[in-house]
């Protein structure tokens, strides 16, 4: 059976872990590698069972930790080339290992790890889905400013989606503690999706046979679990959508997870 677990998803740190059988991949390391460990053991995975870490983008808090579990595992990191060039420019992986340029299906203990072109302001952005030996099909996708009709449809279809839900407008404008250009950024087209953005998407994937929600990367500072799930159920019901009966909605905490078996 497939199982899919949120491991740490948050504006200070990401982990998702995808597996099957006994292979297994992560989608990021954004916190250390000790933390990365416990988390995994306080679900009883054990650690060679993950084969390679798959990276959306450079930044730090999905990548914070990369570079100590790479060598710790001896295992290959996949990312765009623009991703891997950064990370190598940065020493921010082991200089012996493996890179995997995520630019066509990379087949990993039976699992087609497939990547997308997402929009956020680093070079090599990108999001995930991967085709499961079960034919189910998981789909990660977080730090982007908007949903284009490209990643839409690399969404479509998938079994279960992890979709940003990055933040709630009325906080983020009225947050005083954020500067003017941090939250321009923010709301840009390379910055990070609302809820409202988010919630839009659901009924079509729901229609389109994703039965599974995981709403991620809730930033700590603009947004509430509470808010976020309002903001999905309010479109699904108004689209005629039942939860628990055309699907499943679960917000990723920051950390501790739960995992799903597909």
């Amino acid at each position: 059976m497939s199982r899919f677990c949120p491991l740490f998803s948050s504006s200070s740190g990401n982990c998702t872990y995808i597996g099957y059988g006994d292979g297994a991949i992560l989608i990021d390391a954004g916190v250390s590698c000790r933390s990365i460990m416990n988390a995994l053991a306080a679900r009883e995975i054990a650690p060679e069972t993950i084969k390679a870490v798959a990276v959306t983008h450079s930044h730090s808090d999905h990548t914070a930790g990369l570079k100590a579990l790479i060598k710790k595992l001896q295992i290959p990191v996949i990312a765009s080339a623009d991703t891997l060039r950064y990370l190598d420019e940065h020493s921010l992986l082991p200089p012996d290992c493996e890179k995997i340029i995520a630019d066509q299906k990379i087949s990993i203990c039976g699992m087609e790890i497939s990547s997308f072109c997402t929009s956020h302001d680093c070079c090599g952005s990108c999001g995930y889905t991967v085709m499961m030996p079960d034919d189910r099909r998981i789909a990660v996708c977080t730090d982007l400013g908007y949903i284009s009709e490209d990643i839409e449809h690399s969404l479509m279809g998938c079994d279960l989606v992890m979709l940003e839900s990055n933040h709630d407008i009325n906080m983020l404008k009225k947050n005083i503690n954020y500067p003017f250009p941090l939250k321009e950024r923010i709301l840009s087209d390379h910055g990070h999706l609302s809820n409202g953005q988010c919630s839009a998407l659901l009924p079509r994937l729901i229609r389109g046979g994703t039965t599974r929600i995981v709403l991620a990367h809730l930033s700590m500072q603009n947004n509430l679990p509470m808010l976020a799930l309002s903001s999905a159920r309010a479109c699904l019901t108004e689209a005629g959508l039942k939860e628990e009966l055309d699907y499943i909605l679960y917000v990723a905490p920051k950390e501790g997870g739960k995992m799903f078996i597909l």
